[in-house]
C-alpha cells in the first residue's frame, strides 16, 4: 500500500515518530510526489522527516496546525469518545517545497476534511503554537509540583484533565504561555520571520472551539468549560502500596509533550540567549519526576539553528 501511495498521515504520539519514519522510509513511493505529513505537526515534524526521509526527496513534508477533532476514552474495540471539531484547519510545509506542492497538499486535503483547510506560510507557526507541551506541563505542575495542593500526595480518586483543572495550573499554563510569546517575538527578529498567527493559548482555544466553550472569561473557565475538553481523564496509574491514585510517570503528557514539545522551546530560547523562567522550571520538574529523558526533539533538531 505504502508504495503507491500519494499522502500518508503519521498520527502517532511525537516520541513514536522516528521509530515509525524510519520503518516505512524505504516503503514509501520514489518515482513520484508522496506527501509525508503528521497531526498533529508539533515537536518539530519538518525537521525529523527532512532528516530520516533524507534519501526521499520526492517526500513534501507537512504538518497539521492541531488535530481535526479531539478523542478519548479510547478502549481498543471497546469504545471511543470524540471530542469537538475544529472549525478550521491549519496546515504548514517544509521551508524546502515550492509552491506547486503545497497547493497540490491542499488539494488534497481539502479532499480529506470537511472543514476549511488554510496553508500557513512559515512552519514554525505549527512548531511554536502553545498547546499541549505547555498545557499538561503546565497543569501536571500545578496539581503536584513543588507549589500543588497534592505535592507528594495520593489522589484519592481519577480526576480529569480540564473539568479539575486547579486554579494553579492554569496560573503556571498562562505564565508558560506568556513566554512562549516572548519566544515567539524573539525568532520574528533574529529570522526576519512573520509568526503572528501564533496567539496567545485562551485565544487559540476559544477561536478553535467557539460555542462549545461555556464561559470565556478566564484561562481556568476555558480550559473546564470547554465541551470538546469535558470529561477527559488525566493519565493516573494506581499508587503503589497505598488505596489512591498517581500521575502515570510513563504518560504521553511527559515521553510526547515534555521531552519532545517543551524540551524544544527550552532549547530555542537557550540559543536565543534568552530566559523563560516558568517554562524551565517547569521543564526542569516534569523531567525529575519522569525519571530524566530517554529521547527527546534534540536528536534531530538542527545544530546549525537559529543560523
Amino acid at each position: 500500500i505504502l508504495a503507491d501511495a500519494d499522502v500518508v498521515i503519521i498520527t502517532v504520539p511525537a516520541h513514536v515518530r522516528p521509530a515509525l519514519l524510519r520503518a516505512i522510509a524505504t516503503h514509501l513511493p520514489s518515482d513520484k510526489p508522496v506527501y509525508v505529513g503528521a497531526i498533529p505537526g508539533f515537536c518539530g515534524f519538518d525537521w525529523l522527516a527532512e532528516h530520516i526521509l533524507a534519501a526521499r526527496p520526492n517526500a513534501v513534508i507537512w504538518g497539521m496546525k492541531d488535530v481535526a477533532h479531539t478523542a478519548f476514552d479510547l478502549q481498543p474495540g471497546v469504545s471511543v469518545r470524540m471530542g469537538g471539531a475544529k472549525s478550521t484547519l491549519y496546515v504548514g510545509t517544509h521551508a524546502r517545497e515550492n509552491d506547486a506542492s503545497r497547493a497540490a497538499l491542499l488539494a488534497h486535503l481539502k479532499r480529506l476534511y470537511a472543514a476549511p483547510v488554510e496553508l500557513l506560510d512559515d512552519y514554525l507557526e505549527i512548531t511554536l503554537t502553545p498547546g499541549n507541551p505547555i498545557m499538561h506541563s503546565s497543569v501536571i505542575y500545578g496539581l503536584i509540583g513543588p507549589y500543588g495542593q497534592w505535592h507528594n500526595k495520593v489522589f484519592p480518586a481519577r480526576l480529569c484533565w480540564w473539568t479539575d483543572c486547579p486554579e494553579l495550573g492554569a496560573y503556571f499554563l498562562e505564565r508558560s504561555d506568556e513566554e512562549s510569546q516572548m519566544l515567539c517575538k524573539a525568532i520574528e527578529r533574529r529570522l526576519g520571520v512573520n509568526l503572528s498567527s501564533i496567539k496567545p493559548l485562551k485565544q487559540e482555544i476559544i477561536e478553535a472551539y467557539e460555542d462549545q466553550i461555556r464561559d470565556h472569561g478566564t484561562m481556568l473557565s476555558v480550559l473546564r468549560t470547554n465541551q470538546a475538553y469535558d470529561a477527559i481523564e488525566a493519565p493516573l496509574v494506581p499508587a503503589g502500596d497505598s488505596t489512591g491514585y498517581v500521575i502515570d510517570k510513563e504518560s504521553r503528557a511527559f515521553h510526547e509533550d515534555v521531552a519532545y514539545g517543551l524540551a524544544l522551546l527550552v532549547e530555542m530560547a537557550k540559543r536565543l540567549d534568552m530566559r523563560l523562567p516558568h517554562i524551565e522550571a517547569i521543564f526542569h520538574w516534569n523531567v525529575s519526576y519522569m525519571d530524566g529523558l530517554r529521547s527527546s526533539a534534540l536528536d534531530y533538531f538542527p545544530e546549525t539553528w537559529p543560523a
